[in-house]
């Protein structure tokens, strides 16, 4: 049951911020000479005009299917890690009765998301790729199987995990990060007890939603860098790329691996490239959550269930 609420949460929330999910990978991947997208109202009203209603959420189906293989492996990962974790806690205390403490927690947390985001990488990579095809590019990828197929036939299996690395990295400040945040918030409004937020030293799901989403934005912010880095190793080596990838090339540009890609778009583009879409990436983080409270009442509602929102 926890299982299908996840699914459903994030298929929801996912597809009302599609549009702004789209353009932000479109500004972190397109070519510095030849821009289309120049910054968030100006991205959204030219993929309107240019592809239409259907144009805004394009790619959003890859991600969705995404969900559930990520959302299976990554509760089957936590459980296992969460075991194997606590029982080398307990030989190490020598306590039998010993159980994970948050940190721990969070440990077995961070090594659920690099499983699950391993095994579901390759869904990752082609969803990146559909998101940032148009109509005017000469070779369409036609879903899922067809892009999957495509990519291991034309640049080998290895390509399915570009830009897996910087994405490893990421899980690191952005989970950390989340948690610390997400803690000290939740500690201040606790104590302080500001503008009656809190109700018998407790606090209220929309308070934690919103300490939520403040941490989330902090996270994000830290670990952006890295996500502009996977997004355009991701195209390296796509024959017949897209237009928004090469500019008025035929080819995209090339990287040997994370530090060189780092070096390339800082040299190339400035520092600030690998901040580009950070706007449209922290403008989603409200109405995703939003969304997400709204849905878990609408199915708690219908199902007749209790389910706690820290589960």
């Amino acid at each position: 049951m926890s299982l299908f609420y996840m699914v459903t949460l994030c298929c929801r929330s996912r597809t009302a911020v599609a549009p702004l999910e789209r353009l932000k990978i479109l500004l972190q991947v397109q070519n510095p000479h030849a821009i289309k997208y120049n910054g968030t109202i100006q991205g959204l009203k030219y993929i309107w005009r240019t592809e239409g209603f259907k144009g805004m959420f394009k790619g959003n189906g890859t991600n969705c299917a995404r969900i559930v293989p990520n959302s299976a492996v990554k509760f089957f990962s936590y459980e296992e890690a969460s075991k194997g974790i606590l029982w080398l806690y307990r030989q190490q205390t020598g306590n039998d009765d010993a159980e994970l403490t948050p940190l721990l927690r969070l440990g077995a947390g961070a090594c659920a998301g690099i499983i699950a985001m391993s095994a579901t990488y390759p869904m990752d990579l082609v969803r990146g790729r559909i998101t940032v095809q148009t109509d005017k590019s000469s070779t369409q990828y036609r879903g899922i199987a067809h892009a999957l197929t495509t990519v291991l036939r034309e640049e080998g299996p290895r390509a399915l995990y570009k830009g897996w690395l910087p994405s490893v990295i990421g899980v690191i400040p952005y989970v950390g990060l989340n948690f610390a945040v997400y803690e000290s918030l939740k500690d201040y409004l606790v104590k302080s007890r500001p503008f009656g937020l809190v109700e018998d030293k407790e606090l209220g799901v929309t308070t934690k939603l919103a300490c939520g989403a403040v941490a989330g934005t902090f996270g994000q912010t830290v670990a952006y860098p890295l996500d502009v880095i996977r997004r355009r190793m991701q195209m390296v080596g796509w024959k017949h790329a897209a237009s928004v990838v090469t500019g008025k090339g035929n080819s995209t540009l090339e990287y040997t691996g994370m530090i060189d890609a780092f070096r390339k778009t800082v040299r190339y583009e400035g520092f600030g490239a690998l901040y580009k879409g950070l706007v449209p990436n922290s403008v989603k983080v409200v109405p995703s959550i939003a969304i997400a409270f709204v849905t878990y009442e609408v199915v708690k509602d219908v199902l007749k269930v209790e389910m706690r929102i820290s589960d």
